[in-house]
């Protein structure tokens, strides 16, 4: 049981009472008949921190027990600390564990830790369960491990009934034999004592999670509460949990341990596997990113001496590209009219997709339902990744100023100057589409910054030789002087999406030579001054960043009326960050 410190001794008035355990870092559990109607002058204390004053406690929940009743139903107590024990509390296992099998194939030895007379810095009994069958469908009988053990005496009630091999509770003892000579007693197991009190189901795994997985979390937690690690563990929770896993409570989770304590006892089916061990390892990251190590497993419990290194910036090799942590808003012609639209917001996590949350809007509502469902979506993103909305466009609507729509309801701020924001292509979505830009970008990923294919005003290159030149291995940006829906280049616009170019940049505000007047892309277009300032910007920006150089870009032409990236828009695309994405919906009418 590695010393546990979680073993309490309830006393009131200096006289020990019995035995009980902690269950939170407030809260102890024990058996109601060791108060025996006593509610003042109670105390805890914690024998294996030697030294430590006892703790005032308050009975904060009774299971109805009565001397008076003529029955011991509903023997339990719950007391509440003055403040927080600064202990790991007892972790519970899940209903049944009892009557497993050990190692050897034998059964499970169970240990309890009580204060009979004579020992008040506590002693050690040896047992195992007699069966499967309830008591009154209230206890298990416990039996001696062995003959001429530690019998149960007075000072055991209320004493957590620990797992040897695991040192997981499994039930509380409630009862010795009563006779001279006989070594047996009562146990009320952990899932029969939370009818008594609801907040313990909370605290039981539920069975199925692989003894290995809930061990290594546990350790994961105990250590991070030792290093007084931080963070957003509603976040965290929905960076990994599965579709089908439950959300997270309404007000989230207030602590590392209620978080992790919620992935034992909440989730079930073989998916829930799978989070556990998400979980694990996102924990497992933080720790190596704060600048701690795992305890070995032989040493799972964090020693009171253990110094901690200060936190550290975890190490980055130089070009490595950001872990992009995409919010996808999928906008689609709805069918219902012109002014509404359909919305589908999505994050992704660990490669993972989480709808958040669809309707059809108006287009007078569509900006502030975005804004929401945005919001909304970062509580699922991987804690620490770099942020990106991407919007998923019709054809017809990529030159769409989603960039310029208010952060918020009370943000003012563009959408594009606060986060990294790239538009995407719904016709790129088919699979052989995706498989031509997933080979462009795992080439693009080696190349140091991002060279532009320009396509200017005055361009009389054919539509055919543009896509053969956006073949090409060394392409990478094609950058336009013109807006999409400019006649002159329209042509070459549609050949770019269907190339398909990785990237694609231009203004909003374009060429303003007019659609009757050819321009010869020369001094004084405004399209030329764009491509020119472009091409001087990006040239040494690794494909990977441009959503962030680009937001910069937008601050910048946010602070200056006359800026040449005024209303720049960016197609980025990369299929490796939006896996399990909705295909495109080619039969559709609305498509």
């Amino acid at each position: 049981m590695k010393s546990a410190a979680w073993h309490a001794r309830v006393e009131a008035s200096g006289r020990v009472l019995g035995a009980g355990f902690l269950v939170t870092p407030d809260t102890v559990v024990t058996c109601a008949h060791v108060l025996d109607g006593r509610t003042d002058g109670l105390t805890v204390s914690f024998t294996e921190r030697p030294g430590t004053d006892p703790v005032p406690v308050r009975l904060l929940a009774h299971g109805g027990w009565s001397a008076r009743a003529g029955h011991d139903r509903g023997d339990v107590a719950v007391l509440r600390l003055e403040r927080d024990a600064g202990i790991t509390p007892a972790v519970l296992a899940p209903p049944g564990a009892v009557h497993g099998r050990a190692a050897d194939g034998g059964p499970r030895k169970l240990v309890v830790y009580g204060f009979p007379a004579g020992f008040d810095e506590g002693t050690i009994a040896e047992y195992r369960a007699t069966s499967r069958q309830l008591i009154s469908d209230e206890w298990n009988q416990l039996e001696s491990w062995q003959q001429g053990g530690q019998s149960l005496a007075p000072g055991f009630s209320g004493a957590a009934v620990a797992l040897e091999d695991t040192g997981e509770v499994v039930g509380m003892v409630t009862a010795a034999a009563g006779a001279r000579g006989v070594s047996n007693g009562r146990m009320m197991p952990t899932e029969v004592m939370k009818r008594y009190w609801r907040d313990l189901d909370g605290l039981i795994p539920v069975a199925g999670h692989r003894p290995a997985d809930r061990a290594r979390l546990y350790r994961l937690v105990e250590r991070a509460e030792s290093a007084g690690l931080g963070g957003n563990w509603t976040r965290l929770y929905n960076a990994v949990r599965d579709p089908l896993d439950p959300r997270p409570p309404e007000d989230g989770f207030s602590s590392l341990r209620s978080a992790a304590l919620f992935v034992l006892s909440e989730l079930e089916g073989e998916e829930a596997v799978g989070t556990v061990v998400r979980f694990a390892e996102r924990l497992e990251a933080l720790l190596a990113a704060y600048g701690t190590q795992l305890t070995s497993p032989e040493t799972p419990f964090a020693s009171a001496g253990t110094q901690l290194t200060h936190p550290s910036t975890p190490f980055t090799p130089p070009g490595t590209p950001p872990e992009w942590a995409p919010i996808l808003v999928d906008l689609h012609h709805s069918g219902a009219g012109d002014d509404r639209v359909r919305v589908e917001v999505s994050a992704y996590s660990g490669g993972r997709r989480h709808p958040i949350g669809s309707d059809t809007v108006s287009k007078d509502g569509l900006a502030e339902y975005v804004q929401r469902q945005i919001e909304a979506a970062f509580g699922f993103l991987t804690p620490g990744a770099d942020e990106l909305i991407a919007f998923a466009l019709p054809r017809n609507w990529l030159d769409l100023p989603v960039d310029r729509w208010p952060s918020g309801p009370d943000d003012e701020t563009p959408l594009g100057c606060s986060f990294p924001l790239v538009v995407t292509d719904h016709a790129r979505r088919r699979n052989s589409t995706r498989h031509v830009l997933t080979r462009a970008w795992k080439r693009l990923d080696s190349v140091p910054g991002a060279r532009v294919d320009r396509v200017e005003c005055g361009n009389t290159e054919e539509p055919g030789k543009l896509r053969m030149r956006l073949r090409r291995p060394d392409a990478c940006l094609a950058g336009f002087s013109t807006a999409p829906a400019a006649q002159r280049t329209r042509a070459h616009f549609d050949v770019t999406l269907v190339a398909p170019a990785p990237i694609v940049v231009w203004s909003r505000e374009g060429c303003d030579s007019g659609p009757q007047e050819e321009c010869a892309g020369g001094v004084g277009c405004a399209g030329k001054t764009f491509l020119d300032q472009l091409d001087s910007r990006v040239s040494g920006v690794p494909p990977a960043e441009l959503p962030r150089h680009i937001m910069e870009l937008r601050e910048e032409a946010a602070a200056e009326e006359e800026h040449w990236a005024r209303g720049i828009q960016l197609l980025w695309d990369d299929p490796r960050l939006f896996p399990d994405l909705p295909a495109a919906h080619s039969h559709s009418p609305v498509a």
